[in-house]
C-alpha cells in the first residue's frame, strides 16, 4: 500500500463536497483549524451548490474532485460533509494521475466509497472527522487527524469491553461505514479484505437492517478472511414496534463469534464526537487483552 506524502507547514488542503450540500459558514471552524496547523486552504466549487440534498449535480461534484486530485498544489483533500451521493460520482473520476502522485483523502461515513475505491488502488487514506464535524469534535479527535496528516506516530488505548475477543494481529486496516460497504459489495469499489483488519461503524439504522447487512458480509467471506475486527460507534440505532430483540453490538457479537480472531468493541471512531483518525491501508497492530485494546500504526 502506497502512503501519500505527509503534510508539512505551508502545504495546501482542498475542501469539497462529494455528497450532501453545505454552505461556506459551517466550514469556518475547519478552515481555522487547518490555518492553525500552518496550512493553506482552497475551498471547492461544490461548496454552496444546491441540488436538492446534494452539493450540485453528479458531474459538478465529480469535476470538483477531479480538479483537486489533478492539481499538484493541493496536497490533501478534506471532504466537507457526508450524507449520501459519493457513490453517484465515483465512476466519473479518472484516477490515472492520482495513482502516480497520490494525496491524502480525509473523511468518513459516505466517504467510505472513496476509501474503499482508493484503497483498492493500493493507496492509503484517512478515516477521520469531516469539516462539518470540527465544531463538535473532541480535542483528541482533532489532534489525531493532525498526527495522521503530518506522519506522527499513532497509538490508541481503549478500555476493555465484555464482548471483546482477545488476540494480537498485524495487517492493513480498512473498512468504514457498514451501510456503505454493504452498498458497494460486488462493485468495482469493493476491495479484497483477505488478510486485513476490518473496521466497521454505522449510524441511524434499523437493527434488522444491521443484521441483514452483516449477514451479507458474512456470506461474502468478510469475517472468515480478515485477521481482526475493530468495531466503532453504532449510534442512534432504531427499532420497529415489534423489537428485533438484540442491540447492534449484540448482533455483531453473534455473527462474528465463530471466528477465532481478535475483535475490539466500542473503539472511538465513527459518528461520535470523539472520532479518532484511522489510516486506512497502513499497517497496524491490533492487540486485544482482558484489560483493554491497543491499536497502533507502524
Amino acid at each position: 500500500m502506497k502512503l501519500p506524502p505527509y503534510l508539512t507547514k505551508g502545504d495546501t488542503v482542498g475542501i469539497l463536497a462529494t455528497a450532501r450540500k453545505i454552505d461556506h459558514e459551517p466550514l469556518e471552524p475547519a478552515i481555522q483549524l487547518l490555518k492553525s496547523w500552518g496550512l493553506n486552504v482552497v475551498v471547492g466549487k461544490t461548496v454552496g451548490l444546491d441540488n436538492h440534498q446534494l452539493a450540485g449535480a453528479d458531474w459538478q461534484r465529480a469535476a470538483d474532485f477531479q480538479e483537486m486530485i489533478n492539481n499538484p498544489a493541493i496536497k490533501a483533500i478534506w471532504c466537507a460533509k457526508g450524507g449520501y451521493g459519493t457513490v453517484r460520482m465515483v465512476d466519473r473520476i479518472d484516477f490515472t494521475h492520482f495513482k502516480k502522485k497520490p494525496k491524502w483523502l480525509i473523511g468518513f461515513s459516505d466517504v467510505t466509497v472513496l476509501h474503499s475505491h482508493i484503497n483498492n488502488m493500493d493507496v492509503a487514506t484517512i478515516h477521520g472527522i469531516m469539516c462539518a464535524s470540527v465544531s463538535t469534535a473532541t480535542p483528541q479527535a482533532k489532534e489525531s487527524l493532525h498526527k495522521a496528516l503530518f506522519g506522527e506516530k499513532i497509538t490508541y488505548s481503549v478500555p476493555a469491553h465484555k464482548f471483546n475477543k482477545t488476540g494480537k494481529v498485524s495487517g492493513e486496516l480498512v473498512g468504514g461505514n457498514l451501510s456503505v460497504l454493504f452498498s458497494i459489495v460486488g462493485s468495482r469499489s469493493e476491495m479484497d479484505y483477505k488478510g486485513k483488519i476490518l473496521f466497521l461503524e454505522d449510524l441511524d439504522e434499523y437493527l434488522y437492517h444491521v443484521d441483514r447487512m452483516l449477514i451479507n458480509l458474512e456470506r461474502n467471506g468478510y469475517f472468515k478472511n480478515v485477521k481482526g475486527i475493530v468495531i466503532g460507534g453504532f449510534t442512534k440505532m432504531r427499532d420497529n414496534d415489534t423489537p428485533w430483540g438484540h442491540s447492534a453490538l449484540e448482533i455483531l457479537k453473534e455473527i462474528t463469534q465463530e471466528y477465532n480472531i481478535p475483535i475490539c468493541f466500542n473503539f472511538p471512531a465513527g459518528h461520535i464526537t470523539d472520532n479518532r483518525a484511522l489510516v486506512f491501508g497502513k499497517e497496524a497492530t491490533l492487540e486485544v487483552t482482558q484489560t483493554g485494546t491497543k491499536l497502533s500504526f507502524e
